[in-house]
């Protein structure tokens, strides 16, 4: 039996934040991963020369030291670096009616809006400035410095007074809906989708759905920070995570499947690893989802109705189908690393295959492919219902990846000629290797509807991070669900110091 502080079950960002945070705290740290690679959703892999992001390809401000970027911030405690490489525009929004370039400074966005609607544009700056304002109020307070519990409060108070003053000309966004927002200064139907668009790439809802702070953030570090790649992909930045872990440590397990997290008396004890191992610790923090953490992790008699219900109630997004592709660059000079093709102008852009992500990092990092070659990465949601691993399995991904490759069309025509790499996954390839519950992107917590939930949980001694958790989807939001989870588990005075060794 190994005896240990805390067991973090999943290396996702959000699980390596908690457990490297934790472990630069001084808490014996260890974090167990199914699989053989760490990172969760941001892991990378590599064929036939060609390196792979799996996941998320966007990040801001991870060369900015002034950046408000909470992945950013968990670096710099960690003593850990990330050599990354700045760029804008950030890309191109592919429309029926046309090709925006996406630009990192508003006044140049903006511009670019205009060649579609003028009047629209001059909407557009209405619906950014009250979003920029709260961004402004927010990053005055270190997302380093927060926690889940009410021993927060008194720490504003002392150390951020000025900021949350600032902060109350906007307490009625920050519970808002970004659709409300736009409801009140937009009308030009086509600023509208592309509002809906922009909210729907963060959080998987459009904005009527997505909460004012998240697409606040986003806007706000893309207009005042960088927006950069980090050289060796997504990666790079979970090699950094798993070295401040070691650093500080903490040990990292992989191929050691959680099988069960353990309770005695209603208390967390440790956990138990498909191979029979116990571990000893009375501190449990899944990285796991919210459905697979209570209705799988835990067993049935040890779980309350509460969280039950609370799995049982939470709906999901959906997953993906997923293009990786080899293809050769000569001719392709002057390519822009991020697309996103919107086919049809009359479907909701949620609707599966409508709207394809493409990414091309070799566009910044060349050493992600062979010399002379791009890497890329399509994706697009996909229902899971259907799918089973059958005779009609190949079939089924020829059809349902055609989005894909009219997507890849549109931004590289003649790319079947360039091919020399095709690889396809499914729903069934993001649920089995990511172990997610139906391979969802995350929950469907739609603002004004529900909250994501604390990383708290009623089970005493078991804690929860990620995409499931407040504050939710996307990498800065993982991160910082990894840093409320690690406060809250240490005293105010111990965040105080490390936040004072870092100078923030």
């Amino acid at each position: 039996m190994t005896d240990v502080d805390v067991v973090i079950v999943g290396s996702g960002i959000g699980g390596l934040v908690a457990g490297a945070l934790l472990a630069r705290y001084g808490w014996r740290s260890l974090v167990c991963e199914s699989h053989d690679t760490p990172g969760g959703a941001a892991h990378g892999f590599t064929h036939q020369g060609f390196h792979f992001d799996t996941g998320p390809s966007f990040y801001c401000g991870l060369s900015d030291p002034a950046s408000w970027n909470p992945l950013r911030q968990v670096l710099d405690v960690l003593g850990e670096t990330v050599e990354a490489i700045a760029y804008d525009p950030l890309g191109h929004y592919h429309f029926p009616e046309g090709t925006l370039p996406v630009y990192r400074k508003s006044v140049d966005y903006q511009r670019a809006i205009a060649q579609f609607t003028p009047t629209g544009a001059v909407e557009y700056a209405q619906f950014e400035a009250p979003l920029l304002a709260l961004y402004e109020a927010l990053r005055r307070i270190p997302t380093l410095a927060l926690r889940a519990d009410w021993r927060l409060i008194p720490v504003l108070l002392r150390q951020y007074p000025g900021a949350l003053l600032r902060l109350l000309p906007h307490l009625s966004l920050i519970q808002g809906a970004a659709g409300e927002v736009m409801d009140a200064r937009v009308q030009d139907p086509w600023v509208r989708r592309l509002i809906d668009l922009e909210c729907f790439l963060l959080s998987g809802l459009k904005a009527a759905g997505t909460v004012t702070p998240e697409i606040s953030v986003m806007l706000g570090e893309r207009a005042n920070s960088v927006v950069d790649y980090p050289i060796g992909g997504s990666e790079a930045l979970v090699n950094a995570l798993v070295r401040g872990l070691t650093r500080w440590g903490g040990q990292l397990r992989l191929k050691a499947p959680v099988a069960q997290i353990c309770l005695q008396n209603g208390q967390v004890s440790g956990v138990r690893l498909q191979s029979g191992e116990q571990i000893s610790a009375p501190v449990v923090i899944s990285n796991a989802t919210l459905w697979d953490t209570y209705q799988t992790l835990i067993a049935p008699e040890d779980l309350p109705a509460s969280l039950q219900q609370q799995a049982q109630s939470t709906a999901a997004v959906d997953s993906f189908m997923h293009l990786h592709l080899g293809l050769r660059a000569e001719g392709l000079e002057g390519l822009t690393g991020h697309h996103v093709v919107v086919h049809h102008a009359d479907q909701d852009i949620t609707a599966p295959g409508n709207t394809c992500m493409i990414s091309i990092p070799s566009v910044w990092d060349a050493a992600l492919a062979p010399s002379g070659h791009h890497v890329l990465h399509a994706y697009t949601l996909e229902p899971f219902d259907g799918w089973e691993r059958n005779a009609q399995y190949g079939a089924q991904k020829q059809a349902r990846v055609a989005s894909l490759y009219r997507a890849v069309e549109r931004v590289i025509p003649d790319w079947r000629d360039r091919q020399v790499v095709e690889r396809i996954g499914t729903p069934l390839t993001h649920a089995r290797y990511l172990r997610r519950y139906r391979g969802t992107y995350g929950p469907a917590i739609a603002a004004g509807q529900g909250q994501f939930p604390s990383c708290k949980t009623p089970i005493r001694g078991l804690f929860r991070v990620g995409d499931s958790t407040l504050p939710g989807i996307g990498v800065p939001a993982v991160a910082a669900s990894g840093i409320l989870c690690a406060n809250t588990l240490v005293s105010p005075q111990q965040t105080a110091e490390l936040l004072a060794e870092v100078g923030l």
